[in-house]
Parts: C-alpha cells; structure tokens; sequence
C-alpha cells in the first residue's frame, strides 16, 4: 500500500505477510521486542524543540570572485 507522510514523501507499507514476518522476526528476537502503550506516551521526541518565533531561510548566489 503506498501512502505518503506529512512532509509528503511517498513510501510503500508493508503487506499483511510482510508485516507477519516482521512480527515473527520480533518475537524470536530475545533482545527485541514492541514497546507498550506506557512506553510510548514517556518518549520523547528527538531533536530540538520548536521555536516559538522562528527565522525565515533565504540564500545567496555569489559569483566566486566575490567569495574570495
């Protein structure tokens, strides 16, 4: 099933056989396995936190004698 994410790249989900493969691996994994609902709600997210004032992304072209 192809499906597209908020930032709009498109990737392909995994079928149903796919997807019960994926959980059998997990299952005989001993040092892998789902994390639970308890678990999920106390991560965090990565990266920076948002700002609440943020700056707009310009750019430049600059001929390379300029550079120098």
């Amino acid at each position: 099933m192809q499906t597209k994410s908020k930032s709009g790249r498109a990737f392909t989900l995994p079928s149903s056989d796919e997807e019960s493969g994926i959980n059998e691996g997990i299952a005989q994994d001993a040092d892998t396995r789902e994390l639970t609902d308890e678990e999920f709600r106390r991560l965090r997210p990565v990266g920076r936190p948002k700002a609440e004032v943020t700056k707009e992304r310009i750019t430049i072209r600059l001929s390379p004698e300029v550079v120098e």
